[in-house]
């Protein structure tokens, strides 16, 4: 395990919404930060959040971001849900590869030898969609399509950092639940709106971590030098029409609408439909028995603690609420 005495992370993405929960983890054990911005108006500097300038579609990068780092925690790349065109999917791809790349060449270029571990963001859209399989990291079929694709390219790059001599772990991201930013916020509009409705079936597994546990995980890796791949996903995964319900619950709101059909939702979203019907419903076990505890197991704790936090509410015991979830 790393000591935190002059320890330092590199982080790539480090101003989106996953990025700021992990800059909090590391700053709050007193473990300062370098990051890499695409913006030139984003470069602060300050004595433990240092920025750096890059352009990965170009492959620039300032090899001054890997002084005194020792670990790099990598989650560059545009967002995947937005409407699913050609030049959209082309972004998804490049962002992710490219980003690998260029930090690859500048470690190489910088000769980067205090670096010692890769933790680089992945998806649970890896795995296909199944309504009953219950999927681990020991999986080898991979999704058809264009996320399947996505995700075993991103992680082949990742993979090719072996070569610089350090440990390498991919991080399968589930859907991340924060009211700042990610599929949450909008999951909540039609349901304030009182149009909420189970998507689809219902049925299909969602597979979610609260935004906390998912910063805590990452820091989890880089301190613990793990090395493989890890799936951030809370230990109980749930159906799509539970995840409604449960949201409804929190916001106090009715459900009356029935389900909305599969076919409208391809209609209006086109093959990025996938990301909502696709059912994964995926293991936890493996960071589990590496020693990770989640502070958010069940969903209806995360969405409690998320919302009440948002009014400003202590967080009320929900043990007698726990027992009801499978």
């Amino acid at each position: 395990m790393y000591q935190n005495d002059g320890m330092k992370v590199l982080i790539t993405g480090a101003t989106g919404l996953v990025g700021q929960a992990i800059v909090k983890v590391l700053h709050s054990k007193g473990i300062p930060v370098n990051y890499l911005t695409t913006s030139r108006d984003k470069i602060s500097s300050s004595e433990d959040f240092r920025g750096f300038y890059w352009n990965p579609s170009k492959g620039e990068i300032d090899l001054a971001c890997f002084e005194q780092v020792q670990a790099i925690i990598n989650l560059a790349g545009t967002n995947i849900a937005k409407r699913w065109t050609p030049l959209h999917k082309k972004k998804v791809f490049s962002s992710r590869i490219d980003s690998l790349r260029t930090l690859k060449k500048g470690m190489e270029k910088a000769g980067a030898s205090e670096v010692e571990c890769l933790v680089s963001a992945s998806a649970i859209g890896i795995y296909p969609d199944s309504p009953s399989k219950f999927y681990d990291e020991h999986e080898t079929e991979v999704a058809d399509g264009f996320l399947g694709q996505v995700v075993q390219k991103w992680e082949a790059e990742a993979d090719t950092f072996k070569k610089l001599g350090i440990v390498v772990s991919k991080v399968r991201i589930g859907v991340v639940l924060s009211t700042e930013g990610g599929a949450l916020p909008k999951m909540t509009i039609p349901v304030k709106n009182f149009v909420g409705a189970p998507l689809g079936s219902g049925e299909q597994w969602q597979s979610w971590i609260h935004i906390e546990d998912l910063a805590q995980l990452f820091v989890f890796i880089v301190e613990n030098n793990l090395k493989g791949t890890y799936n951030a996903v809370a230990p109980n995964p749930v159906t799509n029409t539970k995840m409604t319900k449960e949201l409804a619950r929190v916001l106090d709101m009715p459900l009356w609408l029935p389900h909305v059909p599969k076919f409208v939702l391809k209609a209006i979203l086109g093959n990025m439909s996938q990301l909502l019907l696709n059912s994964q419903r995926v293991s936890s076990k493996k960071i589990e028995k590496a020693g990770f505890v989640f502070q958010y197991c069940n969903i209806c704790t995360a969405l409690e603690n998320l919302y009440s936090t948002e009014k400003g509410v202590d967080v009320p015991s929900m043990k007698t609420v726990e027992k009801e979830v499978v």
